[in-house]
């Protein structure tokens, strides 16, 4: 009995001696869905938490970290665990994206209380937290960097205007009872007669009276080596929804803002300001175009396509190569008010929308997981054109999250993780505003 008492002690002692394995990180809450039957989990622990909008980077280039706003500052989540981890704290910190080159992310700090004033960026080792300035900005707003980290791409608008970049008033005044959180947007106006518009129709009203403001405005390069400041292109027209090439580091996407069905929207344009183009040209009246954003590869431009507003709905491709399209039908209930695209570009992800927005959908509050699926000739019977002609198709459909719960003036604003495995969004189905991710593949 001693010597096995001896021999238990000792293989005890040497357990202890070992290194203890980790703790794996759990996320803060988790359930299946009832109605789709996919896995969700809820991220953020701490109310007011958000992501990105849609076409900013958030992801590092070895895709096992993300980036995020948290009350006070920035945090990183470790996409194997789910833990999150302060990065960067303080008072007036905006978080922009990270890199693609290198594990880095920039946040702005502004030099007032002024959102279109002066600002400084910085750069934040995600690993480390070692933070550097890297740029000042005398004003305007900081909206990509390009894929090669050289370019900062910014916009400011010259004039002096009443609305902040997104249309609201500078002195909006909220609804009685409803508090605005982060990512959300509080349009409001009212009639002659003093009645309200529905918020959809306020939002209509405010980006028109932006647009016919004609405020000046430019697009410009800050470069990261040398300070200095270009002008890629100007305007009276309203510049928005800047973004760079995620793979070609000269390549701009932008918009001119406004009402959709009264702007030409989507255009290209290099670095140097060479190369400027409109990528669709509306050929109906009340046919709009919008939400812009390159594919993963950088090859394509995908938007949301309504010929016209509100009635036929398309997610459609522009391939900035040999200017094929490619146009995907979408039904009333799926149509978003983003799209994206999966790594690899085999399935698009997409957030639905509430009755009050422009598909006026009886059941749309749902995000979607949609496979592309091409209409074929008919007995490979080909007309002569067909090259030259727009790529048709249509898009199986599969639900992701029961969104019913959701206020969408908080835009889900989905983007899939680096291994294709979750969707990344914000949601206030629980009450406050919080960061969740869907698993895509069903349990």
């Amino acid at each position: 009995m001693a010597v096995r008492s001896l021999f238990a002690g000792a293989a005890m002692l040497a357990m202890a001696c070992l290194p203890m394995a980790p703790a794996v990180a759990k996320p803060a809450a988790e359930w299946v869905d009832a109605t789709t039957g996919h896995r969700v989990i809820r991220i953020s622990r701490v109310p007011d938490s958000t992501s990105l909008y849609f076409h900013q980077n958030s992801y590092t280039p070895q895709g096992d970290r993300m980036v995020v706003s948290v009350p006070g500052g920035i945090a990183t989540i470790d996409l194997a665990t789910w833990e999150m981890k302060p990065l960067v704290s303080g008072p007036g910190i905006t978080l922009l994206f990270t890199g693609r080159r290198t594990r880095t992310a920039y946040y702005a700090t502004q030099l007032r209380n002024d959102a279109s004033g002066p600002s400084t960026i910085h750069a934040v080792d995600i690993d480390t937290g070692r933070t550097r300035k890297v740029a000042n900005v005398p004003g305007g707003s900081i909206g990509s960097i390009n894929a090669d980290e050289t370019l900062l791409l910014g916009q400011v608008a010259l004039g002096e205007g009443g609305l902040r970049p997104d249309g609201t008033r500078q002195d909006r005044r909220h609804t009685p009872g409803r508090v605005v959180g982060p990512g959300e947007a509080d349009y409001q106006a009212t009639r002659a007669d003093g009645t309200p518009y529905s918020f959809a129709e306020a939002k209509e009203r405010r980006l028109n009276e932006r647009l016919e403001a004609r405020i000046p405005m430019e697009i410009f390069t800050i470069d990261l080596r040398t300070g200095q400041r270009r002008v890629v292109t100007a305007s009276t027209d309203w510049l928005n929804h800047i973004q760079f090439s995620p793979t070609d580091p000269q390549q701009i996407l932008y918009c001119h803002e406004g009402p959709w069905h009264k702007v030409d929207r989507i255009w290209t344009i290099r670095a140097d300001g060479s190369g400027k183009t409109l990528v669709h040209r509306r050929t109906m009246n009340m046919e709009i175009a919008g939400h812009e954003f390159f594919s993963t590869d950088g090859k394509t431009i995908w938007y949301d396509l309504q010929t016209p507003r509100g009635e036929v709905f398309w997610l459609a491709g522009y391939d900035l190569t040999s200017g094929k399209r490619h146009w995907y039908k979408v039904d009333r209930n799926q149509w978003s008010v983003h799209y994206n695209q999966m790594p690899g570009g085999r399935r698009f992800s997409g957030d639905g929308g509430d009755a009050e927005m422009v598909a006026h959908a009886p059941d749309g509050k749902y995000l979607y997981l949609f496979t592309p699926r091409a209409i074929p000739d008919v007995a490979d019977i080909h007309a002569a054109d067909a090259d030259r002609l727009i790529v048709p198709g249509t898009l199986e459909v599969e639900k992701l999250v029961d969104m019913r719960r959701h206020d969408y003036r908080l835009e889900p604003n989905m983007t899939f993780t680096p291994d294709a495995k979750w969707v990344v969004f914000r949601g206030n189905f629980e009450g406050a505003t919080h960061i969740y991710a869907v698993e895509v593949a069903k349990k």
